[in-house]
């Protein structure tokens, strides 16, 4: 299984609902929220969330991402995709942009469940594509840059998952470069 596949498929998980549970953060101590359900779930009941929940349903992993690993997701609202060029989206969301989709969902995901407290300022944190997203910390103002220069603002923080953590953003990470239609992965 490809890391593109595994990373979509568990941003899809950020977005059914399960029973209570504990999450554990990054350094291992117990989160003290609740979990109200996986990350597929906690999306779901975002009104904010809903273009990356119709993005994991364009992407075709909505059903395959209920997995047990824990991801950290920073996952864009719906305010932020509207800041898109004109029909980029609309592109993105066709069926012969299905692999390019799923590698920018996955441009978003980090594989840990970091929270907001454990975001250092300077700290590199690499997505499940290989990737560097750099965080800046100033006061209580938590930014997300990726490799190529786009960053994003955290809004909030701490959203837990029975599998992650989401940390909703102001903006899309887009990579410069995105996969043509047909590949699976990239370095």
């Amino acid at each position: 299984m490809s890391k593109h596949f595994v990373a979509a498929a568990l941003l899809a998980g950020c977005f059914a609902l399960g029973a209570p549970n504990t999450a554990t953060a990054q350094t291992g101590d117990a989160v003290t929220a609740t979990a109200r359900g996986n990350l597929e779930g906690m999306a779901r009941l975002s009104e904010r969330h809903t273009t990356i929940l119709k993005a994991l349903q364009a992407s075709g992993l909505t059903e395959k991402a209920r997995g047990t690993e824990k991801y950290t997701v920073f996952a864009p609202n719906n305010a932020a995709f509207d800041k898109l060029p004109a029909g980029q989206l609309s592109e993105l969301m066709r069926p012969a942009s299905k692999d390019r989709l799923a590698q920018l969902i996955a441009h978003h995901v980090v594989p840990g469940s970091y929270l907001a407290a454990n975001l250092q300022d300077g700290m590199q944190l690499t997505t499940v594509l290989g990737e560097t997203l750099t965080v800046r910390r100033s006061g209580d103002t938590i930014t997300i840059t990726d490799a190529t220069g786009h960053s994003a603002t955290m809004l909030n923080d701490d959203i837990v998952a029975t599998n992650g953590i989401v940390h909703t953003l102001d903006a899309v990470l887009m990579p410069d470069n995105p996969l043509p239609a047909g590949k699976a992965t990239r370095k």
